[in-house]
């Protein structure tokens, strides 16, 4: 980028970049990213050959869902958050700063190496089915996570991101994601129309499959009017839903070829897992938000009350501040270090990673996302994005019985 510089543009650039040590003071726990899939490995390598029942074994080869579920929004929850924003000087500094950026390339070869050892693990250990399940499912978090990854690298306009990001997307055979993401959610994004946007009442169990299918569906679409515009067919090498669809099948053919057909349950459970990680993430970002309409069926622009946000520390930096969500979609290519909040977007109750339990649970889901909806279009209903199928009189009761739980256990936090 710095190629068509004026020097003296250069030296301001330069001179920002040797400050910027001294403002970022989570500088170096950004590399918490990049650290997580090394955390993987030693989880990895942990699990033993077990006979019968062995709770330690049992614990190291579920470490990783303990970790994301559990450690980390306790972590959130004992740290608090940080609403603060950059001041200009800093702004300037860190966004020009490539050491956040290869922290991010940093991940992709490093999930690699977890993803491999992980695979070889399931594959040749003796494990209970069980524990082979957690051996997987801690794949699928490196995976989804990964997905994460390629989300900020995608966003970039230079080939080496765009490519790094298909590379990234491979483990969870999530290729198309780059395309629908960049253009299709962040066009339709708190609308009906958007796969990727939930429904107020909509569960999680009924939004999955419709993002899964209407994402893919979306991509090809997109893809296909792009190589109509260059007089291309879907099948030519330029297609990017197919280069990466390649990645993902000689990985999977790699890991085949190392491991034998043992792996192909553990292909197929970190890559579903994975993927459905990142949409459990799509579900909390825009439920039941919604862009008004003009009298010409315009949508209004994409404004910071369109996404849920959270400022927790500690998930902020495993995820690349992906909570700054509205200032991601105010402004998609700009890097994770210098996304900002906002006041007037709504604020989810806790961290991503402590809401996506909440959303396995649709009646607990409901008890506390609901009221927060309606009450952030005060109480106007006509302008939520509404589920088209209200909620059955059994998980209504359910919601209900859950909500009166939850007032009870508000009475000991005061």
């Amino acid at each position: 980028m710095s190629i068509n510089l004026q020097p003296k543009q250069r030296y301001q650039i330069s001179k920002a970049l040797h400050s910027s040590r001294q403002i970022d003071p989570k500088r170096k726990l950004w590399l918490l990213s990049p650290l997580a899939p090394i955390i993987g490995w030693a989880m990895y390598l942990g699990v033993k050959d077990q006979d019968g029942f062995d709770l330690k074994n049992t614990l190291i080869a579920w470490s990783g869902s303990l970790f994301t579920y559990a450690f980390i929004p306790t972590l959130d929850v004992l740290i608090g958050t940080d609403d603060d924003n950059l001041s200009e000087a800093a702004f300037n500094a860190l966004e020009h700063d490539a050491y956040y950026q290869k922290i991010v390339h940093a991940f992709i070869p490093l999930n690699y190496t977890a993803l491999f050892i992980a695979a070889h693990q399931f594959t040749h250990r003796k494990l209970p089915w069980y524990n082979k399940l957690g051996v997987a499912i801690t794949a699928g978090i490196g995976s989804g996570i990964a997905i994460n990854a390629a989300h900020e690298l995608g966003h970039k306009q230079d080939k080496l991101n765009r490519h790094l990001a298909r590379f990234s997307l491979a483990p969870s055979a999530y290729g198309h994601f780059a395309i629908e993401h960049n253009f299709g959610h962040h066009r339709w994004v708190a609308t009906p129309q958007d796969p990727a946007t939930s429904r107020f009442n909509e569960s999680f169990w009924q939004f999955l499959p419709r993002t899964v299918f209407g994402g893919l569906r979306s991509a090809i679409k997109i893809e296909k009017r792009r190589l109509a515009r260059k007089k291309k067919h879907f099948w030519s090498k330029d297609n990017e839903l197919l280069q990466g669809w390649a990645i993902t099948a000689a990985l999977y053919a790699s890991l085949y070829k190392l491991n034998g057909k043992k792996v192909i349950p553990f292909i197929a459970i970190q890559a579903i897992y994975g993927f459905s990680l990142l949409e459990s993430v799509n579900y909390l970002e825009h439920y039941g938000l919604l862009r008004q309409q003009d009298a010409n069926g315009r949508y209004e622009p994409t404004r910071p009350e369109h996404s849920w946000n959270s400022n927790n520390t500690v998930t902020n930096l495993f995820l690349y501040q992906l909570q700054r969500h509205s200032d991601h979609h105010a402004h998609p290519s700009r890097p994770y270090q210098v996304l900002r909040h906002f006041d007037e977007s709504p604020q989810l109750p806790s961290g991503y990673a402590s809401m996506i339990v909440p959303a396995y649970i649709p009646p607990l889901w409901f008890a506390i996302m609901n009221k927060r909806v309606v009450a952030h279009y005060k109480d106007d209903m006509d302008r939520i994005n509404i589920h088209d199928k209200p909620l059955s009189p059994r998980m209504q009761r359910a919601t209900e019985y859950v909500q009166k739980g939850l007032d009870w256990l508000a009475r000991f936090k005061k």
